[in-house]
């Protein structure tokens, strides 16, 4: 399976926006992970809160946003967290992180990687908001991959966010590393393919998260 095809299409979609983070807080005027961590929080939920809005609703904001390290993260249900993974808690109504992985990922592959990870899993907060009922888990997955193309290209529209030469590529290049390597729908942790993590993000970035 080639993602050329889809690449060239969404470079073209995004080739006016991507993600220019505020201006960094350190004397020395560089970029920091920590800045875009809460930059990618705060907007997403502030995005979320005026949607609900719009719809007579309340957003109820998310509990907690837990760094942890390797497998000394929160349980959720029961359930440990595991190394090299971000998570949303319905249990708790809470997100958490690997840092030191998500930070390896900024480092890597540029901020990006934030502005994906981020909003996906604000995405499973609003699921479970709203209730909605799913048949696969990968369905879930891709919508919320759907909703984080919605959020981004709302933010850029606002003018919260602007665009950075390259920044296309690295929200590229984040969701084709979180592809699965088949298409296993009925696999209880398929998160979708490369292609189709792209493609539901496209949807998203095109369509605002109506559209998911």
């Amino acid at each position: 399976m080639t993602l050329r095809p889809l690449i060239v299409v969404l470079v073209l979609l995004l080739a006016s926006c991507g993600i220019a983070r505020p201006p960094p807080m350190n004397p020395q005027g560089e970029d920091r992970f920590e800045d875009d961590v809460r930059t990618a929080r705060t907007l997403t939920e502030e995005f979320w809160k005026q949607q609900f809005a719009q719809l007579g609703e309340t957003f109820r904001p998310i509990a907690d946003f837990v760094p942890y390290s390797g497998d000394s993260g929160p349980s959720c249900g029961g359930q440990p967290s595991v190394p090299n993974n971000a998570f949303y808690c319905p249990v708790g109504h809470f997100i958490a992180y690997d840092e030191a992985w998500m930070e390896g990922l900024w480092n890597e592959m540029g901020d990006g990687s934030v502005y994906v990870i981020i909003p996906h899993e604000f995405g499973h907060s609003i699921q479970a908001q709203l209730r909605s009922d799913f048949q696969l888990n990968v369905q879930m997955e891709l919508q919320a991959d759907c909703y984080a193309g919605g959020t981004l290209s709302a933010l850029v529209n606002s003018g919260a966010l602007t665009a950075q030469p390259g920044d296309e590529e690295e929200l590229l290049t984040s969701l084709a590393a979180a592809g699965d390597p088949t298409d296993d729908w009925l696999n209880p942790a398929a998160h979708g393919t490369a292609e189709q993590r792209q493609a539901s993000f496209a949807n998203g970035y095109r369509g605002g998260v109506g559209a998911c």
